[in-house]
C-alpha cells in the first residue's frame, strides 16, 4: 500500500508544476494550434521516445531545444535499434509504454502491419514525397541517409566522382563495401547502383550486374559484415561505400579533416529514409503529438542537418555551413523502402551470383 501512494504523489507532480507557468513561449506558434496542444501536453507531463538515442543524428539538439521550448514535458528515451523496437512495441500492445518510435523505414512499414501505431499527421507531412510517408500517417520520414564514396585521399590518387570511375584499373583493391544480404545500408547501395545503372527499385539487377564488374575488375578489397568506420579512421580503407553521414563525421568531428572527400556519385544516389510514429493507445497521446510536430518543424529539421543527416521536408532552410558540408544533389533518389523491403531476397540471390558466383 505504501508504494502505490508513492507512485500515486509521483503521478501528481506534473499536475503540480501546471501552475508555475502557463506557456513557455511568447510570440508566434511553430504551428496553427501548437499552444493549444501544448496545454493538453501538459496535462500528461511525459513523452517517452523510443530509439532516440541523443548521439544519433542530432538528437541530443533536439532534446534540448523541445526542452527549452516545452519546459513542462519530461522526454524520455531508449536507443534499441529499430527491428527491437518493433519487438517492444509489439510486447507491449497491451499496455503500451511507448509516446512515438523511431526507426528505419522499413521496420516502420513493419510496425504499421502489425497494428502497434497510429494515424497522425504532423506538421509539414503533405510536403512528403509520397513514397517517405504512410497514406494515414502511420509513420512519416523525418532525415535520409545517402549513398555516398567516402574517399581518404592519402590512399587514393584521383578522387572518384562517380560509379564509372569505380571500375578503372587505379581503383584495384581499393573498394569497401557492406555485404547486401545481411545489412540494411548494403540493400540500400545495391539500389543506389541500379538507379545509376539505367535501373531503379523494380529493376535491381543493373546495381547486382555493377558491383559483379566492380568485383571482376578486382576493385573490391573487401565486402564487411559489419560497419567498418574504426576502420576507415585508422587509414585501412582508400574508398568506402557508405552514408554520407559517415564520411561528414569522420571529416569533421572524427578527425579525419582534409583527408577524406564526401562524394555523393554524379550520376545517381538513394536517399535512405528514417521514420517516426505515434505509437497506438501510448500513454501520452498529447505528448507525443507536440514531439513529433516538433521534429517535422522548420525548427526540428534544421537541427537533423547540423547532425550529418539531411532532412526530409524539401525546402527546410539550412546555415551557410551546414549547407556547405551537404550541397544540393538532386541525383538523390527517394528510395521506396516498402519495394525495397519486398525485393530482398532476390538482391540476395542476384548480388551472391554476380559478386561471388555462387
Amino acid at each position: 500500500m505504501q508504494r502505490r501512494h508513492l507512485i500515486q504523489a509521483a503521478g501528481a507532480l506534473p499536475v503540480l508544476s501546471l501552475a508555475r507557468t502557463a506557456f513557455a513561449f511568447d510570440g508566434p506558434e511553430l504551428y496553427a494550434g501548437e499552444k493549444a496542444l501544448y496545454a493538453e501536453a501538459q496535462k500528461e507531463g511525459l513523452c517517452v521516445s523510443f530509439d532516440t538515442g541523443p548521439e544519433w543524428a542530432n538528437w541530443k539538439s533536439l532534446f534540448r531545444d523541445f526542452k527549452k521550448r516545452y519546459p513542462e514535458i519530461e522526454l524520455t528515451y531508449n536507443d534499441i535499434g529499430s527491428a527491437a523496437t518493433v519487438v517492444a512495441l509489439e510486447k507491449t500492445k497491451r499496455r503500451p509504454q511507448a509516446d512515438t518510435a523511431y526507426y528505419f523505414a522499413a521496420s516502420a512499414v513493419d510496425a504499421a502491419k502489425k497494428d502497434v501505431v497510429a494515424p497522425f499527421k504532423p506538421v509539414n507531412f503533405d510536403k512528403l514525397p509520397p513514397v517517405f510517408r504512410e497514406a494515414e500517417g502511420r509513420w512519416f520520414t523525418i532525415h535520409t541517409l545517402n549513398i555516398a564514396f567516402l574517399v581518404n585521399k592519402k590512399l587514393v590518387k584521383n578522387v572518384p566522382t562517380g560509379w564509372a570511375d569505380l571500375l578503372k584499373p587505379e581503383f584495384k583493391s581499393t573498394v569497401v563495401y557492406l555485404d547486401p544480404r545481411s545489412t540494411g545500408i548494403g540493400q540500400v547501395l545495391t539500389f543506389a547502383a541500379a538507379y545509376a545503372n539505367g535501373g531503379s527499385v523494380d529493376n535491381v539487377q543493373p546495381g547486382t550486374d555493377y558491383l559483379g564488374k566492380l568485383h571482376a575488375a578486382g576493385n573490391v578489397l573487401r565486402v564487411e559484415g559489419t560497419t567498418p568506420y574504426a576502420k576507415f579512421l585508422k587509414g585501412e580503407i582508400p574508398v568506402w561505400i557508405s552514408y554520407e553521414n559517415d564520411g561528414l563525421k569522420a571529416k569533421h568531428v572524427d578527425g579525419m579533416g582534409d583527408a577524406v572527400e564526401v562524394v555523393i556519385p554524379k550520376e545517381a544516389s538513394v536517399a535512405a529514409p528514417y521514420a517516426i510514429s505515434l505509437v497506438k493507445n501510448g500513454p501520452n497521446p498529447n505528448a507525443g503529438k507536440l514531439w513529433l510536430n516538433f521534429i517535422m518543424s522548420e525548427a526540428g529539421q534544421s537541427l537533423f542537418a547540423q547532425g550529418f543527416v539531411r532532412p526530409a521536408v524539401p525546402g527546410t532552410p539550412l546555415s551557410a555551413d551546414v549547407a556547405a558540408k551537404m550541397p544540393a544533389a538532386p541525383q538523390i533518389k527517394p528510395l521506396d523502402v516498402v519495394k525495397a523491403s519486398e525485393r530482398k531476397a532476390e538482391v540476395d540471390k542476384l548480388w551472391a551470383q554476380a559478386a561471388l558466383g555462387k
